[in-house]
């Protein structure tokens, strides 16, 4: 259970960069308006820091050091980012920035993606681990008594 909320969480903080990134691509190439990228961005940056919050507190929680410290520093970064007020896209400054901010949001791309290969991983080889041993008995009485 615990792999599948890691799993959810997880694939809520991809679908959150890669939405971010598409809007910056299509702003790149003037298919989106500046005030309508920057808001639909904007929308999402915070449920964006609370998930990856989360995420660091529940391998914090449960034990998964490793983990954890990996995950650390992009929690840290998001808190400083909040701190500092700099976590929202200025819309006057939306073209200045744009280079920065896509690569920026590649590398937590990135980052997501190496999580999201080890949670997958984990989920396997706890579900692969768990699985119950069949014997001559427990199979008769698995597949054919109703």
């Amino acid at each position: 259970m615990f792999w599948i909320l890691c799993l959810l969480i997880n694939f809520g903080l991809l679908a959150i960069v890669f939405y971010a990134l598409l809007c910056i691509t299509d702003l790149e190439v003037d298919q989106m308006d500046p005030f309508v990228a920057t808001a639909n961005i904007n929308r999402w940056i915070l449920p964006e820091f609370v998930l990856q919050a989360v995420l660091s507190l529940l391998l914090l929680l449960t034990g998964h050091w490793i983990l954890f410290l990996l995950a650390v520093p992009l929690t840290c970064y998001h808190a400083m980012l909040f701190i500092r007020r700099q976590h929202l896209i200025d819309v006057t400054e939306v073209f200045r920035n744009l280079n920065t901010d896509k690569k920026r949001r590649m590398i937590k791309l990135g980052v997501y993606m190496i999580f999201f290969a080890i949670f997958i991983f984990r989920f396997v080889l706890n579900s692969v681990h768990n699985y119950p041993r069949f014997t001559s008995s427990t199979y008769f009485s698995y597949f054919f008594v109703c």
